[in-house]
This record gives structure tokens, C-alpha cells and sequence, in this order.
């Protein structure tokens, strides 16, 4: 799973209130819900006289998540017509969207929780006497906050480097010196200084695909500003004239006369859409061997002259570190490559270095005065829809918590996280991975070999739950951050020496072997959102995924396996999805199928491209792309029954549960209502273009409407007749 953000730099903005007539009407109504729910819910063993009183659960945590539930559900749908406005009929007609936010939805909403939690540890005032790493969050924080001293600043902070760099062509006119100016010590420059080095090439260090033991240099394409599958479309794309406009606008205000801008910006960004058009799309992404094309520095030189790569690599290397004549490089996309040295030798060195500078300054907006800071969110609510910036604190709430996720994280953990959820949880994926070790027996389609080497994976898959525990280490943390300055009076200059301490702690691991425990790559504690991991072949559930509507300890089971079980099983699946199975039990890439299981899969993963490349998303008209979220699709198809037949076994083992007041529904019914109401949404139109067309997950409804259409068991436990909308007698199943 994973969390849009729709700033460039990976951010969301989001706030404000709706107009005040209609939320006043909305509140009077949604009021009234609530008082029918809690009288609903108090009598709710009354209610329904069929069942035995003790057949009810009437704990106040029972009563509190029965509300929930009432509140989200439309009776008047029949479930199985479309269990999605079953389900969430009323919680989709009746929420509001915040004026700044792209959605609403389980995960919004504890995010929302999490963020106020954060607030209240970043503002208050550590003792000068604790560990740097406590101290730093909170200054970095205040800098944020400090918008007297940004104002004051106005654009100087990036101005006074970008004429340290050269300057801005556009800006400085015919003082640029073009005549001895490259790409390449461009790039160099930006590194030093701290900023993104990758607008024309992507070069990192990376986990060798095929030894997980080992890093290697990887060459990949360019960091592009806005989505590829966007800037494809030329100007015929909405978003991409209204990425001009922006591009023009934050020229002006930086003193550039907008008829030039206007003139060389279009060049720059012609060249940044024929960078989009020369690289791979995503349905070309999903071979991974295709990925993998491994080159040493004399076949670089030899394929690809135009670029001294020795040269160009040791430059952005740590200061001990240099590329060695037997280096093996990985080269992601070479017909990229190919091409790449065309664009350049028939691209003026002006409208190269216009594009470069643009993307710093365009970078640095966020850290500057709220001129520079508005005009950046109003192209961002183009983008995403929301009608208002988000609130300061929650902008500095954001980034501190990316910036320095460890650090925050050991705080948040001792005041927020229930250690119980640890041990109760890692008994859940404990269960439904014995679920889909008993599937991996039951699927006819599999060869006994291939079936060997599946059970092994998930054997050996690891779970990480919560938290890293050395991030409660004050000795290991005080070590990890020694070399990080904050400037509390500086917001921009500590953001550019965190992205220098970060890339030099990644890229100082080259020579050293991978720790898949390391504390850098499990600590995004406050994460709202699970995901798996191909090359360490892990899962990782964060602590701030377990609370709200997704666990709750003392619930019943069936509401728990139906959320944050079935999010589990999802994560566990995706080592077995059409991406994840071509990596082993190791996490290396290796092709462990053989022939005959392979293509029997794909023909099963055909299936479910096809169904969900047919649905068409209402509020948008656009189809949904099954190529691109097929794997994300087959990972909720699978998840859901591993979860449901993991609570079946539970229930085997620790008898029936009781219903919930005021719900007359079995427990088995609660379940798939559960898993249902964990993607009860609420989307902007502007977002659900978006994730529709550059996200791998499909649009909320088809999460619940795709798998749940699959499933037998859905079928039976609502008793829902042959061919009705929720039981088509043709259904998909890959595992």
C-alpha cells in the first residue's frame, strides 16, 4: 500500500472549513444521525428479539464501534447489489470533505490523529539536559514556525546560492556565461549544495537486485517534475498548462519579465516532456529482469560517450569513496539512454540550465516567504482539488516528521504506541500466513516445484511491527544523527544540510554488506499505511497504522480481521504478485517459476486485468488501467480471503463471537462489512483523476466492488443469488 502526496516534493496540502451555510446544515443532519445510531445502539438487543441477549456484545467498546458502523452504512442498498453503497452509502452522501484535503477516509482520519499527536510532542520544550536527537525535532519545527524570520528572508535564501551556482539564465540574461557551462557540474554544484541531483539522470545506491547482500551504482531516468503519463500528453494535458503557468509565474516573481519566461520556460519544458517521452512507461516497469542490465565504467563510456562517467559519479560520491575500474553499475532503462544523448547534443545549454534551475528554485518554495509558498499551493489545488492551503502547523507537523522520522519517532512511540499491539498483531500474521501456506497447497495450477520455493519465501518472509527497537536507543540514535546541524534560525538551510547528511549516509554504505534490519529502512513509525518489502522480503506494519478503525484491541475479532488482517494478508500476497514473485526467498531477483506455473499465472492475472480494465470510475468517466494496478489488485483479492479464512480458523479455535448491538448481522456478515468500510471514501474529482492515472491502486470502491464480486464466500455468507450484481457466475481468482 501506499500514501499519495501531491506536493512536488512529495507533500499534501490540505485545510480549512466548507462554506459556512452548508457545513452548518451538514452538522444539523449528521446530528441527527448520531442520535438515532446511539439510540439504535443502546437498545440494539431489543431491536432484533430473534437473538439471545447474551449473543450481543453491549461493552462500550461493542457500543462505539456499532456507532461507527451504523453511521458509514445505507440499509436501504441491497448488499448484494453493490456491497460498496451498502456499506458506505451513508458515510460517502453525508461526510465533507475538509476545503483542504483531496479525500476523506479511515486512513485520513487517524493520519489527522497522528498529526495532532506529533503537534503536541514538537511543541513541547524539551530539556536542554536530553540526547540532541529529542532536541532537534523541536527546533526544526519552531524554524518552521518562525514565519516573522521566513518573511523577512523573502527569496534570498535560494537567490544567494543560484548566483553562487552560475545563476538562472532566464534571470541574470546575458550576464549567464553559457560558453563553458555543462549539465554535468551543474548537477555537481546542486549536490554540494544539497539539493536534488537527479533532474537529468537518476544516480544512487541501491541493493544489488540479484544479490541482497551487496549495494551497487545505479543509473536510472530523470526525475521529472509532474507524472510522466501526464506530460506524454503535451500541452493538450490541463495539468500541464497549468504546470506552465506556474513555471512562468514563479519566474516573475523570482524578477524574470514574463514575455522571457514565458519564451524560454516553454523550451525548458518542452525538453522536460521529451525526457517523459524517452522514458519507459509503467506498464513497461513491471519485468524486473528487464531492469537489470549491468555495465562497467569502460562499456558506459563505449555505449554512452556523451557523459565522463568516472568523472561524473566520482563527483557526487562521499569524500573516500570512488568508482572502480571493475565497478558493476546497474543501467534501469538503456534505451533511455540511447536517446538521452541525442536530447542533449540537440538541446541549447540555456534552455538545459533554465530547466535545472527551475527545479530548484521550485524545490526551495516551500522554505521561502508566502508569496513564493501561496502560488506553489495554488498549483497544487489544480492538481489535487482541494480548495485550501492546510494550516502552517500541520505543513511544519509534515515535514519535521519526514525529515527527522527516527527522532520523532522515539518520541512518539513511549506516549502513543500500546506495546500490547505488538504481540496481538504478530499473532495475526502469524495466522493468515498459515492460511496461505494451506493456499499454496490447494492451487491446482502450481507444479510441486514451483510450490516448494513459494512455501520457502513465505517461510522466511520477515515482520516488522510497530517499530524498530533501536530507535528507542538514545546511544544508537545519538550516533546515526552526530553529524546533522539544525539551524533554528535558518528553516531553508537545515532542510538542505538534512538532504546532504541523508544521501551521504546512503551512499556511504556502498562498500558495507546490507543490514535488512537497518534502522534507516524501518523506522517511518508514523506512517498510516503497511507495505512489503521485494528485497528484503518483509512486511511492515507501523505503529501508525494500528489504531482508530483499523485495530482496536478489545473489538471484536471479526471487525479486526476484516481491517488491519486484511490489510496483512495484501502485504503478505505482494511477495507472490505479478512483481513480487520474481524475487526469491532471499530477496534476489531470480526466476523461480517454472514454465508451465508462469504461464498459467499470467493467464490467471489476465483475469483480473481484464475485469478491472473494464470498470469506469463515475465522478471522472475514466476506465481504470488493469495493467498498472494488477498487482495491487490481485494483492486485495487474496488478502481478503486469507484474512477471512484466517478468522474462520480463529473462531474454530476460540468459539463463535457475539454480534454487535443494533446490527443484525452474523459475525461472519461483520467481517466482510469490516473490510468493506476500512475504503469508505470521500474523493475529490481532481485526486481520483490523479491516482487513476498515476497510482497502482485502484479508486476505493473497486477495492471493495473487485474482490468481494470474486469471492465464494461473500456470495454465501449475504446469500446473494447466482448472476446478481455482487455474484457474476464468472469470477477471477489467481490464488
Amino acid at each position: 500500500m501506499t500514501s499519495l502526496k501531491f506536493d512536488t516534493d512529495n507533500d499534501a496540502s490540505n485545510s480549512g472549513p466548507p462554506p459556512r451555510r452548508s457545513k452548518m446544515l451538514k452538522t444539523l443532519f449528521i446530528g441527527a444521525i448520531v442520535v438515532f445510531v446511539f439510540i439504535t445502539v443502546g437498545f440494539g438487543y431489543w431491536v432484533f428479539p430473534t437473538h439471545n441477549e447474551h449473543s450481543v456484545c453491549n461493552t462500550k467498546e461493542c457500543r462505539d464501534t456499532a456507532s461507527v458502523v451504523l453511521s458509514k452504512i445505507n440499509p436501504q442498498i441491497n448488499p448484494c447489489d453493490n456491497f460498496y453503497e451498502f456499506t458506505c452509502g451513508t458515510y460517502v452522501d453525508n461526510m465533507i470533505i475538509p476545503e483542504d484535503k483531496t479525500n476523506i477516509d479511515t486512513f485520513t482520519e487517524i493520519g489527522d490523529k497522528v498529526e495532532e499527536q506529533l503537534k503536541d510532542i514538537l511543541t513541547a520544550e524539551p530539556p536542554q539536559s536530553t540526547p540532541k536527537h529529542f532536541r532537534q525535532p523541536n527546533m526544526l519545527y519552531k524554524a518552521c514556525m518562525n514565519t516573522t524570520r521566513i518573511e523577512s528572508l523573502g527569496s534570498i535564501p535560494i537567490t544567494i546560492i543560484a548566483n553562487f551556482m552560475g545563476g538562472w539564465p532566464l534571470i541574470v540574461g546575458d550576464k549567464w556565461d553559457g560558453d563553458n557551462w555543462t549539465w554535468q557540474d551543474q548537477i555537481k554544484k546542486f549536490h554540494r549544495g544539497g539539493f536534488n541531483m537527479n533532474y537529468i539522470i537518476e544516480f544512487s545506491i541501491k541493493v544489488d537486485l540479484q544479490n541482497t547482500t551487496k549495494r551497487m551504482m545505479t543509473l536510472d531516468v530523470s526525475n521529472l517534475f509532474l507524472s510522466r503519463e501526464y506530460l506524454v500528453k503535451g500541452f493538450n494535458e490541463t495539468l500541464v498548462s497549468a504546470y506552465y503557468d506556474y513555471m512562468v509565474d514563479i519566474a516573475v516573481l523570482f524578477g524574470a519579465k514574463k514575455d522571457e519566461a514565458k519564451k524560454q520556460l516553454l523550451q525548458s519544458l518542452e525538453f522536460e516532456i521529451t525526457l517523459a517521452n524517452i522514458s519507459w512507461s509503467i506498464e513497461n516497469s513491471h519485468n524486473y529482469s528487464e531492469l537489470y542490465n549491468l555495465r562497467t565504467p569502460q562499456q558506459l563510456k563505449g555505449e554512452y560517450p556523451y557523459v565522463d562517467w568516472v568523472d561524473y559519479m566520482n563527483a557526487l560520491l562521499p569524500e573516500g569513496l570512488s568508482v572502480q575500474d571493475d565497478e558493476i553499475i546497474n543501467l534501469i532503462e538503456p534505451p533511455f539512454f540511447d536517446q538521452l544523448g541525442k536530447l542533449l547534443a540537440n538541446t541549447p545549454n540555456r534552455v538545459i540550465a533554465n530547466y535545472l534551475m527551475w527545479r530548484i528554485h521550485e524545490f526551495s518554495l516551500s522554505y521561502l516567504s508566502e508569496e513564493f509558498h501561496t502560488r506553489k499551493q495554488k498549483y497544487i489545488m489544480i492538481l489535487a482539488g482541494h480548495q485550501e492551503q492546510r494550516a502552517r502547523w500541520k505543513e511544519c507537523v509534515y515535514r519535521v516528521s519526514k525529515i527527522l522520522s527516527k527522532s520523532v519517532a522515539s518520541m512518539y512511540v513511549p506516549k502513543h504506541f500500546d506495546e500490547n499491539s505488538k504481540s496481538s498483531v504478530l499473532q495475526m500474521v502469524t495466522n493468515i500466513r498459515n492460511v496461505f501456506n494451506e493456499i499454496l497447497d490447494e492451487v491446482n495450477w502450481m507444479d510441486d516445484m514451483t510450490r516448494l520455493e513459494a512455501k520457502n519465501k513465505l517461510h522466511k518472509m520477515a515482520t516488522y511491527i510497530g517499530y524498530p527497537d533501536e530507535i528507542l536507543d538514545n546511544e544508537k540514535l545519538t550516533k546515526y544523527y552526530e553529524k546533522l546541524q539544525i539551524d533554528p534560525n535558518n528553516y531553508f538551510k537545515s532542510y538542505l544540510a538534512f538532504n546532504k547528511f541523508q544521501t551521504n549516509y546512503i551512499f556511504n554504505k556502498l562498500r558495507l554488506p546490507v543490514n535488512k534490519t537497518d534502522l534507516a529502512d524501518h523506522a517511518k513509525t508514523t506512517d498510516v499505511g503497511a507495505s512489503y518489502s521485494a528485497e528484503g522480503n518483509s512486511i511492515y506494519i507501523p505503529a501508525g497504522i494500528l489504531q482508530g478503525d483499523l485495530y482496536k484491541a478489545n473489538r471484536p475479532k471479526y471487525m479486526n480481521f476484516g481491517a488491519i488482517g486484511y490489510i496483512i494478508g495484501h502485504e503478505i500476497s505482494h511477495g507472490f504478485d505479478v512483481r513480487g514473485r520474481q524475487f526469491d526467498e532471499e530477496g534476489n531477483l531470480r526466476d523461480w517459476w517454472q514454465p508451465d506455473t508462469q504461464k498459467a499465472y499470467l493467464k490467471k492475472a489476465q483475469c483480473i486485468i481484464a475485469q478491472y480494465g473494464n470498470y469506469t470510475e463515475s465522478k471522472t468517466g475514466l476506465k481504470l488501467n488493469g495493467i498498472n494496478t494488477q498487482s495491487e489488485n490481485i494483492a486485495d483479492n487474496v488478502g481478503i480471503k486469507m484474512a477471512y479464512r484466517a478468522y474462520q480458523r480463529w473462531v474454530e479455535k476460540h468459539g463463535a463471537e457475539q454480534r454487535l448491538p443494533g446490527l443484525d448481522y452474523t459475525p461472519q456478515q461483520m467481517f466482510w462489512i469490516s473490510v468493506a468500510q476500512t475504503w469508505c471514501t470521500k474523493d475529490r474529482k481532481e485526486y481520483l483523476d490523479y491516482v487513476i492515472t498515476t497510482d497502482g491502486h485502484s479508486p476505493s470502491k473497486f477495492r471493495v466492488l473487485g474482490p468481494l464480486s470474486n469471492s465464494k464466500e461473500f456470495s454465501k455468507d449475504f446469500q446473494c443469488p447466482e448472476d446478481s450484481p455482487m455474484n457474476p457466475v464468472h469470477k477471477c481468482e489467481v490464488w
